[in-house]
């Protein structure tokens, strides 16, 4: 295909480059120094700060030493590590996270091949795996929702997830999140191609991050009792992977979940972590909006129970479901955003079907999609002006790409809600059935 033939999508990838490399460079060149100025500034402690290293250290020390990873003794390691020393409650300027092994012992099976190899390898090859599924997972969203975008379209599309600001954080941080995410995207396609086994093993293996995974667990449940008998493999699959995961466990660290549980709860005591909306509406108002919203969602999900995974009601339905996660789930970091894109691209979707739109709802999509590309303009001019840029000035402008952080998520669940509840059997854009797929 000769590029040069198709002006629009050559200054779409241009565009999609612009914005995508101007997220690494605000990265490197405006929050990574304030970061480094700011902990020189308040004696606080960096080292490798890799959000994989604490899972690597204590599933190392299990595989190899039989050591407890939820003991104080391995959180005291994993913070020299991950800070560069074991943190002081003495000094105010310390972080409150202490960084311990906080996760399913079960995570430890998923790291066993590289428990031998030295971190620094293991962070650079996590890194790029986070990046390949960052770009496969664009392919696997759009085939849960059933959307047959042109190969041009979709390396726009993975040119932007690569340079998205949640993506680049999780990227940075080598946070399982991306990886949770990514294994999502695969159960959602194995069931859209009627591989339900598989999926079904997929979504046992994301239980690594179980606060990302459970609303999703529930409603496929739900999608499975409706048509049991052509749907039960989804269960058999994930039961027997969820079986031989809490098996392995359980023999490498017997007695593990009561301390699994205890470890949740500590960690949500030092972090003080809260879900988007009581972070928006405060406590009181936040827990009320998070039931109504579970409640909404519940409501919205029921009605397409029967729709087979290969319809496009069910492929939103599975992005409203992960959208709900990102709004109730206690914790508020951009890279958990990264289970917005279905959800995302469902919308996009909605915006390229031909039909009325009411003048609200239209009001709402262009509010969801300035809210969406505000992080990028705010990288391309903080990018453009980092040569420039005082110590003082990015001290006080670092801020302004996250500045949507938190409305992004509600906004969109809530039109994902909302287009959940139209008719169920949607027919593909005709613009894109006869055009845009066809290069």
């Amino acid at each position: 295909m000769n590029l040069l033939k198709r002006p629009p999508l050559v200054v779409a990838v241009v565009l999609a480059l612009v914005a995508s490399a101007s997220t690494w460079v605000y990265i490197e060149r405006i929050l990574k120094p304030h970061q480094v100025a700011d902990a020189l500034a308040h004696d606080r402690p960096r080292g490798n700060l890799s959000d994989l290293y604490p899972r690597w250290l204590g599933a190392r020390e299990l595989l190899q030493h039989r050591r407890n990873p939820y003991s104080a003794e391995i959180t005291r390691e994993i913070q020299q590590g991950y800070y560069g020393r074991p943190l002081d409650p003495a000094r105010p300027g310390d972080p409150k996270d202490e960084q311990a092994f906080a996760y399913p012992a079960y995570v430890t099976l998923l790291l066993a091949p590289v428990t031998g190899l030295p971190f620094e390898a293991v962070q650079t090859g996590f890194r790029w795996l986070l990046v390949a599924v960052a770009a496969v997972s664009v392919w696997l969203w759009l085939r849960v929702l059933h959307w047959k975008f042109s190969f041009g379209g979709r390396m726009v599309l993975v040119v932007l997830m690569l340079g998205w600001l949640p993506m680049v954080q999780g990227i940075k941080l080598q946070q399982l999140s991306l990886l949770v995410a990514g294994l999502l995207a695969a159960c959602g396609a194995c069931l859209a191609g009627g591989w339900l086994f598989c999926a079904g093993g997929l979504l046992a293996l994301a239980t690594i991050k179980p606060q990302l995974v459970w609303p999703l667990v529930l409603w496929l449940l739900v999608w499975t009792a409706a048509d049991w008998r052509s749907r039960r493999r989804l269960l058999l699959g994930f039961g027997i992977v969820m079986f031989l995961l809490l098996a392995g466990a359980e023999f490498l660290l017997p007695g593990w979940l009561p301390m699994f549980v205890e470890a949740i709860g500590h960690y949500h005591r030092y972090t003080q972590n809260q879900s988007v909306l009581v972070v928006l509406f405060g406590p009181i108002f936040g827990r009320i909006a998070e039931a109504a919203s579970v409640l909404a969602c519940a409501l919205g999900v029921w009605r397409v129970r029967a729709e087979p995974a290969a319809s496009t009601a069910f492929g939103r339905a599975f992005g409203l479901v992960l959208a709900l996660t990102v709004v109730i789930v206690p914790m508020f970091a951009p890279y958990n955003q990264v289970l917005l894109a279905p959800a995302i691209l469902a919308l996009v979707w909605s915006e390229c079907t031909p039909g009325a739109i009411l003048p609200a709802v239209r009001l709402a999509h262009i509010a969801v999609g300035l809210l969406l590309v505000w992080p990028w303009i705010a990288t391309i001019v903080l990018a453009a002006a980092s040569p420039w840029l005082t110590a003082e000035l990015r001290q006080r402008l670092w801020p302004m790409p996250f500045y949507s952080n938190f409305m992004t998520p509600v906004l969109i669940f809530g039109l994902a809600l909302l287009h959940t509840w139209e008719s169920p059997c949607e027919p593909m854009p005709g613009n894109l059935r006869e055009g845009v797929a066809q290069e």
